[in-house]
C-alpha cells in the first residue's frame, strides 16, 4: 500500500473512532444554535452548513478551519442573511498569514432577533427589549503535507435574550485530505465542543450544539463541475421524531393503528437525514452556478399539503478581478426562504494594483 493510501485509510479510521466516541452526544439539542447556522452564501447554496472544498475561499473557514491556507492572506469577507421574520445574521472575516506559525482567520459572527415589546402577566406593557447572540472566532490552519491540513477555531460566545444573559466558550477541530490533482477533498469536522461559562439561569447549564461532520467533494477532470456530499450529525443516528399533526401519523379509524414504515424504508429515511447533496458548475472561471438538496430539512419543514421547494437551495457566484460576490436562496418551507449575500475581496491583490 502506498503512503498516500495509508494516509487516506488512517484518516477514515480516525473518522470512525470519532463517531463511536461521540455516539452519546445528542445532535440538535442545546443552546447557542446560531453557531451551526449557514452563513456563507456558497455553503447555503449547496444545501449544508459547511463544505469540504479546498480552493482558498475564506468564507468556508468559519465552519471548516482545516481549509485555512496561506493563499487566503489579506482576504476579507462579509456575509449577510435576511429572513422573512426580520431576523438578521451574518459575519465578517479576515485572514492573515504568519509564515511558519500558520495562517489565522479572525471572524465575528452575529445574530439579531430584533426589538420586542414586553408585557407582564396581566398584559400591561413593560417596554421594549432586544435579543441577540454573538461569537468572536479565531481560526488557525496549517498544512502538514501537500495533501493533509489541520485547523481549529476558538470561540467566545455571548447571548442576550431580554434580561437573560449567557457566556460560553467553544472550539472546532478539523482535518482535511486533498488529492494532489486538487479534484477530491475529504474533511472531518467536530464543531462546537465547549460549555456555558455563565448560564442564563444560575446553576442550569445547557449543552452546546456539538456536531460531528464529514464532507466530501469531487471535481470532474474534463468538466468544470464539482459534486459535494455532506454527512451531518454523525454523533447520533436517529434524527427522526413523531409529529402528531402529520396526517401520515393519524390512526386508522377502524383498527386504531398508525401506519409505520417498513424496515427498509425506515432505514433509508434515517440514513438520508444525515446526507446533504450539492453541485457547483463553474463557467469560464468567472461565474459559478450552485444547487443543493437537504433531505432532513425537507422532511422536517414541508407542509403536509404542499411540499414546494422545501429543502432545495440555489445560488450563483461571480468573480470580478479581486472581488467575489455570491448569492443564495434557500427554501425552508413552502413560500418561505432565506436570502444570503456574501462579498469577498482579496486585499493583497488590491494593494498590488495600487
Amino acid at each position: 500500500m502506498s503512503r498516500t493510501l495509508r494516509k487516506i485509510a488512517f484518516f477514515f479510521l480516525l473518522s470512525g473512532l470519532f463517531i463511536l466516541s461521540a455516539s452519546a452526544q445528542i445532535g440538535g439539542d442545546g443552546t447557542y444554535k446560531f453557531l451551526g447556522y449557514s452563513n456563507s452564501a456558497r455553503i447555503a447554496a449547496l444545501g449544508g452548513n459547511f463544505l469540504a472544498i479546498d480552493d482558498n475561499d475564506v468564507t468556508l473557514t468559519q465552519a471548516n478551519p482545516s481549509l485555512i491556507s496561506p493563499a487566503m492572506n489579506n482576504n476579507l469577507a462579509l456575509s449577510y442573511v435576511n429572513t422573512p421574520g426580520g431576523i438578521n445574521y451574518g459575519f465578517v472575516a479576515y485572514a492573515h498569514d504568519f509564515g511558519k506559525v500558520g495562517c489565522f482567520v479572525g471572524n465575528f459572527q452575529f445574530l439579531n432577533y430584533g426589538t420586542f415589546t414586553g408585557a407582564d402577566a396581566a398584559g400591561n406593557k413593560t417596554g421594549d427589549f432586544s435579543a441577540g447572540e454573538y461569537a468572536l472566532n479565531v481560526g488557525w490552519g496549517r498544512r502538514l503535507s501537500p495533501v493533509f491540513s489541520i485547523g481549529a477555531n476558538g470561540k467566545l460566545v455571548y447571548s442576550q435574550l431580554e434580561t437573560y444573559r449567557s457566556f460560553g466558550i467553544a472550539v472546532d477541530v478539523a482535518g482535511t485530505y486533498t488529492s494532489k490533482d486538487q479534484t477530491f477533498t475529504a474533511s472531518l469536522v467536530g464543531r462546537n465542543i465547549g460549555s456555558q461559562i455563565v448560564p442564563y439561569l444560575p446553576g442550569k447549564y445547557e449543552p452546546l450544539p456539538f456536531e460531528l461532520q464529514i464532507g466530501l467533494s469531487q471535481k470532474l477532470k474534463h468538466i468544470p463541475l464539482r459534486f459535494s456530499e455532506l454527512l451531518t450529525n454523525l454523533q447520533k443516528w436517529d434524527l427522526t421524531y413523531f409529529d402528531p399533526g402529520d396526517p401520515a401519523n393519524t390512526a386508522d379509524p377502524i383498527s386504531g393503528q398508525v401506519k409505520e414504515k417498513t424496515g427498509a424504508a425506515k432505514f433509508a429515511d434515517g440514513l438520508m437525514r444525515h446526507v446533504v447533496l450539492g453541485a457547483e458548475l463553474t463557467i469560464a472561471k468567472v461565474l459559478a452556478l450552485r444547487i443543493g438538496y437537504n433531505y432532513q430539512r425537507r422532511q422536517e419543514l414541508k407542509l403536509s399539503n404542499k411540499s414546494g421547494l422545501t429543502g432545495f437551495s440555489a445560488g450563483a457566484g461571480l468573480r470580478v478581478k479581486m472581488f467575489n460576490l455570491s448569492y443564495a436562496r434557500s427554501s425552508y418551507t413552502a413560500g418561505i426562504a432565506k436570502n444570503y449575500i456574501t462579498v469577498g475581496v482579496n486585499l493583497q491583490e488590491f494593494i498590488k494594483k495600487q
